[in-house]
């Protein structure tokens, strides 16, 4: 395997991470979402730079190489990008007891979707391989239930945000997130319509929409969404 776009995936993740911290603005209601997408891509660095060192890609019987640093990246980051997403809906500086409900509602729905598809990979016959497939796909249309139906209501009726700001997030996201599962069905550890290598650069030009371009799209986004809370207001006073 050409070990190039791991590489090169490893550079991008490691400088987007510094690039989005040190760049994100400071102001309270957004400086938690800078955090949380710069280690995002710090997290996606790590497992490029694993994947570009051979640690974890394992060569099963079937002749397909499985990255295992790919699934626990997405393991890791996938979740705190839903996280981000369920905070803007509720908005940080408001309690309620529903956030928690739907964080682990939502991150427990992707987990199974990334587990799913890892069993996916590794099984030995077609059918149990489309088995977990469509198991794995009715935990991603969980996950997009739960993000267009009762979180962008919610988001809505926050006095602090514009509704239009969760909106263009969630869009964003989830035209990406819908390509993913496209690339894995026709890549090797599906059909295997596709090289080994055009999946991994395939997977590569995702997680740069979905990691990096996001995180400054979204840093934008809620520059204008956001509204001067009380705290922020006091401490600019």
């Amino acid at each position: 395997m050409d070990q190039l776009p791991f590489t090169i995936g490893f550079i991008i993740m490691s400088l987007a991470s510094l690039a989005i911290y040190f760049t994100g603005r400071k102001k309270i209601s957004i400086k938690n979402h800078v955090m949380m997408h710069s280690l995002v891509t710090f997290i996606a660095a790590t497992a490029y730079l694993a994947m570009a060192l051979g640690v974890g890609n394992i060569l099963l019987d079937n002749g397909t190489t499985l990255y295992i640093a790919r699934y626990i990246d997405w393991s890791l980051t996938t979740p705190l990008l839903l996280a981000g997403l369920v905070l803007i809906a509720f908005h940080e500086y408001t309690a309620s007891s529903q956030v928690s409900g739907y964080l682990t509602a939502i991150i427990g729905l992707d987990i199974v979707m990334i587990v799913t598809g890892l069993l996916s990979s590794v099984a030995e016959t077609a059918l149990v391989k489309e088995v977990w497939f469509v198991w794995s796909c009715a935990a991603f249309l969980g996950v997009i239930y739960l993000l267009w139906g009762p979180l962008r209501k919610i988001a809505a009726t926050r006095a602090l945000t514009t509704p239009g700001g969760y909106y263009k997030n969630i869009t964003l996201l989830t035209l990406v997130w819908l390509i993913y599962p496209l690339v894995f069905a026709v890549g090797p550890e599906g059909l295997g319509v596709i090289t080994d290598n055009a999946s991994v650069w395939s997977f590569l030009v995702l997680d740069v929409i979905a990691k990096v371009l996001y995180a400054f799209y979204a840093a934008k986004v809620l520059a204008k969404s956001f509204q001067p809370t009380v705290v922020e207001s006091t401490l600019g006073s």
